[in-house]
């Protein structure tokens, strides 16, 4: 199944996986910003009603959410996602961007110098 995640329903459904089922307070209550309750339960309600990610049960007399695809689907899906966007980039940009706005130790510094010698090698 092909789910695309925005950033904050990606947060709420780390909560849902983590916890395997979870109630609209249980979110809030675990969420590390402050997000209306009724907010809460408009992203969960997205998540199950247009995503396809979740399931509302009946536990007693309240609902709680349960997550139909894995951690591991949505990833995969949105890592395709990136993959197709950063491959309108070219190497050098991309991995200059990405070493400039990180901090790299020594360990990977050394790996990505390997890469580097292997590829030149094979040119």
């Amino acid at each position: 199944m092909t789910v695309y995640l925005t950033r904050g329903e990606m947060e709420i459904m780390d909560i849902v996986w983590d916890r395997g089922q979870a109630s609209v307070q249980d979110v809030c209550d675990s969420l590390h910003r402050p997000l209306a309750y009724t907010t809460v339960m408009t992203v969960l309600k997205t998540l199950e009603l247009k995503r396809g990610a979740l399931r509302k049960v009946k536990v007693g007399r309240a609902f709680v959410y349960e997550p139909i695809v894995s951690r591991e689907e949505v990833c995969q899906t949105m890592l395709g996602q990136l993959q197709q966007q950063l491959s309108k980039l070219s190497v050098k940009s991309l991995v200059l961007n990405l070493i400039q706005n990180e901090k790299v130790s020594t360990e990977d510094l050394a790996e990505i110098k390997k890469a580097i010698s292997r590829l030149e090698k094979r040119s």
